[in-house]
C-alpha cells in the first residue's frame, strides 16, 4: 500500500499539488479548532505531500507554528521562526533550528501516505508522529491531510498507532473521525 500511493503521489504535476493543497488548506481554515488554536504543529512537504505552508504567511501574526524536528529514532516540535533559522534535518527535510517547544500544542496537521474512516493513518514507517504524540501526552487535536485517493477502505494498524480526530482532503472535505 505504501508504496502504490507514494507512486500515485509521485505523478501529480505541480499544478495539481498546488490546486488540492489550496482546497485542503481552506478547508483546514474552517475547522473552529484551527480558527481557535493558538499552536499548530505542521510540516514542510516532500515528495508531493499536501503543501499546508500558507498557513504561516496568512496567520504567523496571531498563532505560533511549530515543525517536526527528527532526531535518532525521535521526534521534537521547534518553533518556525523564519527561513534563515531553518536547515536540512535527518532526511534532508527543512527543519527549525529554534530550542524544542514545551507547551501545549493545540492543533497537529499529519501528513500520511493514507488514512480511513475510522481515522487511521499510514505514515511512512519510521513511527514518529505517534511516539512524539504518546511521550508528550499530547492532547493536541489531530488532522490528517491528503489526497482524495489516500483515503481508504481501511488502513493497516497496530496497537501504537495514533488516530485522527479529522482527515481532510481536497473534494471529500472534513471527515469528522467519530470513536465507537
Amino acid at each position: 500500500m505504501r508504496e502504490l500511493l507514494s507512486q500515485k503521489r509521485r505523478i501529480l504535476t505541480q499544478e495539481m499539488v498546488r490546486e488540492n493543497s489550496d482546497k485542503v488548506v481552506a478547508l483546514v481554515e474552517q475547522l473552529p479548532a484551527f480558527q481557535t488554536a493558538k499552536t499548530v504543529l505542521i510540516y514542510y512537504p516532500t515528495r508531493n505531500e499536501i503543501d499546508v505552508l500558507s498557513l504561516i504567511k496568512k496567520y504567523k501574526s496571531t498563532k505560533t507554528f511549530l515543525f517536526p524536528v527528527v532526531h535518532r529514532r525521535g521526534m521534537t516540535a521547534c518553533p518556525y521562526e523564519g527561513n534563515e533559522k531553518m536547515h536540512r534535518g535527518k532526511y534532508n527535510i527543512p527543519e527549525p533550528t529554534t530550542a524544542p517547544y514545551a507547551g501545549k500544542i493545540d492543533l497537529t496537521i499529519v501528513p500520511g501516505l493514507a488514512f480511513d474512516a475510522k481515522g487511521n493513518r499510514l505514515g511512512r514507517g519510521g513511527g514518529y508522529y505517534d511516539r512524539f504524540i504518546s511521550a508528550t501526552k499530547s492532547q493536541s487535536l489531530l488532522v490528517g491531510v491528503g489526497y482524495d485517493f489516500q483515503i481508504v477502505d481501511k488502513v493497516p494498524t497496530n496497537l501504537f498507532d495514533k488516530h485522527m480526530n479529522y482527515v481532510i482532503s481536497p473534494t471529500k472535505g472534513i471527515i469528522k473521525i467519530k470513536r465507537d
